[in-house]
């Protein structure tokens, strides 16, 4: 087996400590199964179930909150001993069979994600598996995509009714439901991934929207949150911070890539930090108006002024170009992908600013966000609205939302005509003004009526909820980029001469991956991030400081010693 590119400290640390957690899970299994053959007890809990369990109570999801995360970040912790940090890590380097019983379930988590992560990069930095090239058809692509459409409408096509009084009165029930907004992502995310594997440059414009709307997302379901919820703690603000970034910063460390290569995930948490910033400052008085008002326009000159004033956007991120910073190895691979505008004469040019992706990812939606804090603040009185014009005569009723359709129909016209349709050069340039626009129409359509509103395919709302993490794993598991900060050019081959069958058995696996890791990402946040217990945080933090620094020195030393033996 041949391995692209010599081995990091990150990933060397990060094997030098998955293999011990591995092998503490195992034994805890033999102890398991060595105590029940002595009690001969049948019929007990697989380890499996519990996990399952386990993550099913660290997901359970809020409405509106944290839509582009698909989970809920209030979720119970596990119970685990109180015991002092020095001596968990005791027990556990002394494999105390006490200790690991009754840890048995987080060491399986564990490991499991590191077998996951393993398989990134065997698939990625390895000539274990062959790759292929990508092709585009456009009757493929859209044959695809529109028999899952038709497979979901089939399968999955479901109503919901929370208020069952209100669905038989015929009042305005679910607007902007979070069954929803899942649907929503799952169908963009479809898009989205497809546009990459099939390398679809045709519908680049769409993408941008797409993306647009998953940080509206962000606004909205934030501020929702917040606003209502009125809760700024530590805990909550660190739980957030996981779902975000746990994923991702493995994943950095096991494929050593920049932590702007999976530009969504820093794009998002920019803007959650930003909303939590917004409504966290003086929170206690959220509940007026004025200091909303106060709020939304100190926002918008925030941004005008980071992204608007030339030099002011290098000022404020240069000192964080370490770890927002990114260079594309190959640059005229964004080129075929539509990752960066074309220009043939790159090479005779200067090299362009680290900062420059981040600069161009997160400026084009430096605006979006706050309008979807702005719906969020809205949303109950267009709700109360939509619950009037529901009560009114037929007659009425039916007039007004034809014109709101007319409407809608005639801004998302005019949007197509004149901006979706300009280059992607100029679309860029005109995207973070205009992007609201297919956003909103959207949302008019999909909530003209209750019928609409009230229907959603579960199936795009399954795939809505692991938007992070199929995201993530595209890159290293279905598509291959093979190198460090490298744009996935190629695809994942496991069976060679039949794109179509290698298509079904690499998406089926991908999938499944993507699903299991959002499900370990909830279930180790609710082990490692308690909720209203901040000397256990404390303690976690300062315990994956300590153990981190400890294997990065190590695996330094160990990646030294071959050159001190030449």
């Amino acid at each position: 087996m041949l391995i692209y590119g010599p081995l990091s400290p990150g990933q060397v640390s990060f094997f030098l400590g998955i293999v011990p957690v591995c092998a503490a899970w195992l034994y805890s299994v033999y102890l398991e199964y060595k105590k029940n053959s002595a009690s001969s007890k049948v019929g007990s809990h697989s380890d499996m179930i519990n996990l399952v369990e386990l993550g099913n109570e660290a997901v359970k999801e809020d409405d509106r909150a944290v839509l582009f995360e698909g989970g809920d970040l209030q979720s119970k912790s596990p119970r685990i001993r109180s015991s002092s940090l020095t001596s968990q890590i005791t027990s556990f380097f002394l494999m105390d069979e006490t200790f690991l019983h009754e840890n048995r379930l987080t060491l399986r988590a564990i490991s499991e994600f590191g077998v996951l992560l393993t398989y990134f990069y065997l698939s990625d930095r390895t000539n274990l598996f062959g790759e292929s090239k990508k092709s585009y058809n456009r009757d493929l692509f859209l044959f695809l995509y529109l028999l899952l459409i038709i497979v979901s409408a089939i399968t999955s096509f479901k109503i919901h009714h929370d208020d069952k009084s209100a669905l038989i009165s015929g009042k305005s029930i679910m607007y902007l439901n979070r069954h929803q907004t899942e649907e929503w992502k799952g169908w963009m995310q479809v898009l989205f991934l497809m546009y990459h594997y099939f390398a679809a440059t045709e519908i680049y414009n769409a993408i941008r929207v797409f993306i647009a709307a998953y940080v509206w997302m962000t606004g909205f379901g934030n501020f929702s949150y917040y606003y209502i919820r009125k809760d700024f703690s530590i805990e909550r603000f660190t739980q957030m911070m996981w779902r975000l970034n746990f994923l991702v910063f493995f994943s950095c460390v096991v494929l050593n890539n920049s932590y702007m290569f999976y530009y969504i995930c820093p794009m998002h948490t920019l803007f959650t930090l930003m909303v939590y910033g917004a409504l966290g400052i003086f929170n206690k008085y959220n509940n007026n108006g004025t200091v909303i008002a106060i709020k939304f326009i100190a926002c918008f000159l925030v941004v005008i002024l980071i992204w608007e004033v030339p030099g002011v956007f290098e000022a404020v991120w240069s000192p964080f170009t370490f770890f927002l910073g990114y260079a594309d190895p190959d640059y005229h691979s964004n080129f075929f992908l539509g990752y960066a505008d074309p220009d043939p004469d790159y090479h005779s040019k200067p090299k362009q600013s680290l900062l420059h992706e981040w600069k161009f990812r997160s400026g084009l939606d430096r605006y979006i966000w706050i309008i979807g804090m702005l719906y969020a603040y809205y949303h109950p009185t267009v709700e109360r609205w939509m619950e009037k014009l529901e009560e009114t005569e037929v007659k009425r009723r039916i007039s007004i939302k034809a014109a709101v359709v007319i409407m809608s129909l005639a801004m998302g016209y005019l949007w197509y005509e004149y901006i979706y349709k300009l280059p992607k050069i100029m679309y860029n340039k005109y995207h973070p003004y205009t992007s609201w626009i297919p956003i909103t129409v959207y949302i008019s359509l999909r909530n003209v009526t209750q019928y609409f509103r009230s229907h959603t395919l579960t199936l795009f709302a399954w795939l809505g909820k692991i938007t992070l993490e199929t995201y993530i794993s595209q890159i290293h598991i279905w598509l291959r980029s093979g190198v460090p900060d490298g744009q996935p050019k190629k695809l994942l081959c496991l069976i060679s001469d039949y794109p179509l069958m290698n298509f079904m058995l690499t998406t089926a696996i991908y999938v499944a991956v993507s699903h299991r890791l959002f499900e370990l990402t909830n279930t180790l946040k609710s082990t490692f991030v308690p909720l209203k217990d901040d000397k256990r945080l404390g303690y976690n933090i300062v315990a994956a400081l300590l153990v981190s620094g400890l294997l990065y020195v190590l695996s330094s030393v160990f990646l030294r010693i071959p050159q001190m033996l030449v």
